[in-house]
């Protein structure tokens, strides 16, 4: 049969009466507390042992060789074929109290070869009686210990639970104010949108009106000045045919009076070529007229254009605010997800607890145990004096107490796997609690993330809009200093949202407005995409902007006129913003959260070595 067996190796030193070193070698089982075998190897034993089975190796080498027979023997155990066995070999078929020896057998396909033979004698009462002592001494100091510990891990794990449980409800606390704070600024925000949003439409609406008012104006204007310039030369013209009518008359009646009127009649040449002349300068400004409506028409073209853009421009902010709301949902998703894990640790740990309570009990019932165990030792002992009396007695009464023993060590066994275990999840829910405030945390940076990118839209918007403002008041100014032709018509108009203050013609006006020219001293439009993770900005460069105030030239010659070219393209995953500094866009609070990662945790492991005894 096969057995695990432990081998203890001891060098004792005597000194009374003669100073001389002993070999001690003692064969125990861990299974069996009365399998005990001993040998006491002398100098004078060793040399007989050495001449009878041929050794080369003297007696203070002898304890590390044996040692190193022993552990090749435990690394070919698990193998099929084993290279190195120990064997132990008795006489009876039973190890019955006789003596054994163990043999160091080395195996080859050839013979098997025997390195060393021991004989062991079984142990006495007493013997066995002092080794039990030791292992219950033993026993004892490994319960104290795990007494020890069990008190220290409750005490940590109830200082733990209690300080989890205050940061869990200050967490909730701090969530709920969150909830509130951000409920009331959503309803704030929807708010000022909705009203900037109808006050835009107005303005818009009243601007249209005003340029088709202005426009019907002039026209009409126009129309009478047309009007006016043709009955004057219909009247020219019909005075000037009845003139030569009486010429004609004159000529006929007066031929008498040729030569008198020869000079009369070269002036009314003179007369007519003028009016000829005249005749055709006013049909060069009906042409000049003409030219001018049909500018009036482009420009009434540009007018209508803008203010769809203008409308595009207003659809942008609403599928911005429904952007804003979708961010505002999934983080309100996040927070609800984050609650219900909180439930779910905090069952856990209950559950945990009451298992700890149950385990506590048990520990105290088999302290109990111990006890009484003891109290029966005593009793044994007192009862092993009258040993000579009553011996058959003492037998039976040592059975059963060995019995108790083995379940009692069955149980402690199982009582530290049920502590490991136990422990192992302790240390499961203290890195899920980890988790969990890392999880806390993580949700809390990207809030704070979003309520900066809200602010920082607000601002936006709000730069937005005095500049929308600034803009209408110096289009009203610059609509009062506008002055009238010498001809009775208005002067050409002004874009002040261009940035450009003298006049214009209406055919470059419509040209710029159509296609922008991009000036060298101005930066380009930085476009902003939002996701619902968190907020990517795409950055812009600062070295190339200039403000118009200190180049007004630049504009004149080189700006956009009109509108800007992002307004004509349209683009898929990104919102156009106008009127962004370039300082906010590489603020800092816009950079991406990155969660600290979990250390892992390091595990001890030990495994006993056995070796292989065939029977």
């Amino acid at each position: 049969r096969r057995l695990t067996v432990r081998v203890n190796i001891e060098l004792l030193s005597i000194s009374n009466p003669v100073h001389r070193k002993d070999l001690a070698v003692r064969l125990t089982d861990d299974t069996d507390p009365f399998f005990l075998y001993n040998l006491v190897i002398s100098e004078e034993d060793f040399q007989s042992l050495k001449s009878q089975q041929g050794l080369l190796v003297d007696f203070s080498a002898f304890p590390q060789k044996f040692i190193d027979l022993l552990q090749q023997c435990i690394e070919e155990q698990n193998k099929d074929t084993p290279r190195f066995l120990l064997q132990l070999v008795s006489s009876t078929p039973a190890l019955d109290h006789t003596p054994v020896s163990l043999n160091v057998v080395e195996t080859n396909p050839f013979k098997h070869l025997t390195h060393l033979s021991l004989k062991f004698l079984p142990g006495t009462d007493a013997e066995i009686k002092k080794f039990l002592a030791n292992c219950l001494k033993c026993l004892k100091e490994d319960k104290l210990m795990l007494e020890e510990k069990l008190r220290k891990t409750e005490e940590e794990l109830t200082r733990q639970l209690s300080y989890t449980q205050q940061s869990l409800s200050e967490k909730s606390r701090e969530l709920d104010k969150l909830k509130n704070e951000w409920t009331s600024y959503t309803t704030a925000l929807t708010n000022k949108h909705s009203q900037e949003l109808t006050n835009e439409k107005e303005r818009a609406l009243q601007a249209q009106t005003q340029y088709q008012q202005q426009h019907e104006q002039q026209k009409k204007e126009l129309e009478t000045l047309h009007q006016k310039s043709i009955q004057q030369l219909q009247n020219r013209l019909s005075e000037l045919e009845v003139i030569n009518k009486d010429l004609t008359e004159r000529r006929y009646k007066g031929d008498s009076t040729v030569r008198e009127l020869k000079a009369k009649l070269s002036g009314i040449e003179d007369d007519c070529q003028r009016a000829k002349q005249e005749v055709l300068s006013l049909r060069r400004e009906n042409t000049t007229l003409d030219a001018e409506c049909h500018e009036k028409e482009k420009l009434i073209n540009q007018l209508q254009t803008r203010v769809a853009v203008l409308e595009q421009e207003i659809k942008d902010k609403d599928q911005l605010v429904t952007r804003t709301k979708e961010v505002l949902d999934a983080t309100q998703e996040q927070k609800v997800i984050l609650e219900e894990s909180t439930e779910e640790k905090q069952r856990h740990i209950e559950k945990l607890e009451t298992t700890i309570k149950s385990l506590s009990a048990e520990l105290l019932k088999a302290n109990e145990i111990i006890k009484k165990l003891q109290g029966d030792l005593k009793t044994l002992m007192s009862k092993l004096k009258l040993k000579n009396t009553v011996t058959i007695q003492q037998e039976k009464l040592l059975g059963e107490k060995e019995e108790r023993l083995q379940k009692e060590q069955r149980e402690l066994q199982e009582m530290g796997q049920s502590l490991r275990m136990k422990e192992q999840e302790v240390c499961k829910l203290q890195e899920q609690l980890e988790s969990t405030i890392q999880k806390l945390e993580e949700s809390k940076q990207l809030l704070k993330t979003n309520e900066n990118v809200i602010s920082w839209l607000n601002r936006q918007l709000s730069e937005v809009q005095m500049a929308k403002r600034l803009d209408t008041s110096a289009s009203t100014h610059g609509a009062g200093r506008a002055a009238s032709s010498p001809h009775g018509m208005p002067d050409r108009p002004s874009f002040p949202s261009s940035g450009i203050n003298h006049p214009i013609s209406p055919l470059y006006a419509f040209q710029n407005f159509l296609e922008p020219t991009h000036s060298k001293s101005t930066s380009s439009p930085c476009p902003v995409q939002f996701n619902t993770q968190l907020p990517k900005l795409n950055r812009c460069s600062d070295a190339q902007t200039v403000t118009a105030t200190s180049h007004p030239a630049n504009k004149e010659n080189g700006d956009h006129l009109g509108l800007e070219s992002k307004y004509l393209k349209k683009k898929d995953d990104s919102i156009p913003l106008r009127g962004l500094s370039q300082n906010t866009l590489n603020s800092e609070y816009l950079r991406p959260y990155l969660p600290a990662k979990a250390q892992p945790v390091p595990k001890a492991a030990g495994t006993p070595a056995s070796a292989y005894f065939p029977g």
